[in-house]
């Protein structure tokens, strides 16, 4: 049986979410992104935020069946268009200061597949680009929660029977979010002052530019002068603290969108608009993605990548350092929000605001997409290069010498 059969550990890990994660406020409202298959969590998280005070929970299903359908029959100059009260929703969330949490991880696994990637590409949803306004004028707290399933189970662990497979998930994802601790929230303290240490370390090094090589990797990316590194924990603009992924394993700043240059391959594969790409590789010039190959499903990132003038360029660099417990691990799960935390990462698209000063806000890129994929791990080696031009190791084998 898995964990997740059990409805007490629904319960811990929804407490574990609204009291910790989202940091729920008495009488705020509380906005659930969710998918049809995974009801069972977006119920016990409601129950919880009602528990804790909320005012209202407001849940939203996604369907991919439905999505599935677009893609099949739709006419081709329909299939960007966004109805407009969909982000005047998000956008109305941060107005009202409420709480919000998204349910990540795949429902519904290969549902997308042998449909048209061009296709595919030009619709993101459930991505709304006013989720990146929220986030970026810190108006709501928020995160982001693995959600298992039994089609993700077999997806990740396709050797083992369904039932075995599905609580391999289940052990995995408690202990990814150290609900296997008899107090995961002083857990989860003490691993953010790790990373909001190595952070502070990074930041005050301003260096100019950080060099990844190895598996195929050889890029150098360019950082502004007031790059700021950030870890963990955000904070509202009305002062609530709250931790954005659960789990949080990285740290991660605004890179120069101008100043990319090299050879980039991704080590894990990528889940972006329902298809999973594999073996991706990425070569930039002067900040540009210029070349974009894979194995499997290069047009969906060919597509993505061509939606507006920064989506081919990086705005997010993330290190992951060897002492978090996806990497660990050794698994693929095909969902971003482990996968990216499991490794060093880049994002092509938008940049987070609060990662640079006043002076560089102008620079930063700008995007209706943020795509993140991994070109970390224990064979990619990070160095710094500072403003002086000296070579200086920031992370070696997954160890930090920042």
């Amino acid at each position: 049986m898995s964990p997740f059969d059990d409805p007490a550990t629904l319960d811990r890990f929804a407490d574990l979410v609204i009291a910790f994660a989202v940091n729920l406020q008495h009488d705020q409202v509380l906005a659930i992104g969710s998918e049809i298959g995974k009801e069972d969590l977006t119920r016990a998280l409601a129950a919880s935020g009602y528990r804790h005070g909320a005012r209202f929970v407001d849940v939203a299903y996604f369907d991919l069946h439905v999505k599935r359908a677009r893609m099949q029959f739709a006419r081709e100059e329909t299939l960007s268009f966004v109805p407009s009260w969909l982000g005047e929703r998000v956008l109305e969330l941060g107005n009202q200061r409420c709480a919000r949490i998204g349910l990540t991880g795949p429902a519904h696994p290969g549902l997308l597949e042998g449909l048209d990637q061009a296709r595919l590409s030009r619709d993101q949803l459930p991505a709304l680009k006013e989720g990146g306004q929220v986030v970026n004028d810190r108006t709501t707290n928020w995160t982001a929660i693995p959600c298992p399933t039994r089609a993700w189970a077999q997806l990740v662990h396709p050797d083992l029977e369904p039932d075995e497979a599905w609580t391999r998930l289940g052990e995995q994802i408690l202990h990814i979010c150290r609900l296997d601790e008899e107090d995961p929230i002083a857990a989860w303290k003490e691993r953010q002052a790790t990373l909001i240490g190595a952070a502070a370390r990074l930041t005050d090094q301003h260096l100019d530019a950080l060099h990844f090589r190895g598996e195929g990797t050889d890029l150098k990316v360019g950082l502004l002068p007031t790059s700021r590194w950030m870890a963990a924990t955000f904070e509202t603009v009305d002062g609530i603290v709250h931790m954005p992924n659960l789990p949080s394993e990285e740290v991660f700043t605004a890179p120069d969108p101008e100043r990319v240059d090299g050879v980039v391959r991704s080590t894990k594969p990528l889940v972006v608009g329902g298809s999973i790409v594999r073996g991706l590789e990425v070569e930039f010039r002067e900040g540009r993605a210029v070349r974009i190959d894979a194995d499997e499903n290069a047009d969906v990132v060919r597509g993505y990548a061509g939606r507006d003038a920064g989506s081919a360029r990086l705005g997010e660099v993330a290190l992951v350092d060897g002492d978090g417990r996806i990497g660990a691990l050794d698994t693929v799960f095909f969902d971003t929000l482990l996968d990216e935390n499991a490794a060093s990462h880049i994002a092509l698209g938008e940049a987070y605001s609060f990662t640079a000063g006043d002076e560089d806000q102008s620079r930063l890129n700008r995007s209706i997409i943020h795509v993140d994929f991994m070109i970390g791990g224990p064979g990619v080696d990070v160095d710094g290069v500072t403003q002086a031009g000296e070579t200086v190791p920031v992370l070696h084998g997954g160890a930090w010498h920042a």
